[in-house]
């Protein structure tokens, strides 16, 4: 199962998605893009970030971890 939703921050697009593990737990995964690089450089993708019983904890989870990643990065 995989769940999409776009959102900006500090200029990035941050796609938060989760998938259902054959043991029915959910995979946190993360897609970044920076706004302003069309460039495969400013893409970065993160599997497996943690892992939760349900799709929305996993969600969360990969929207906060975008977030800090961001805000550390600089």
């Amino acid at each position: 199962m995989h769940n999409k939703l776009i959102q900006q921050y500090n200029g990035y697009a941050v796609q938060p998605s989760a998938h259902r593990l054959p043991d029915g737990s959910y995979s946190s995964n993360l897609l970044l893009e920076r706004t302003d690089c069309a460039r495969a450089e400013g893409r970065y993708q993160f599997y497996s970030l943690d892992y939760f019983t349900s799709e929305e904890q996993a969600l969360q989870h990969s929207t906060r971890w975008a977030r800090n990643w961001v805000d550390t990065r600089g």
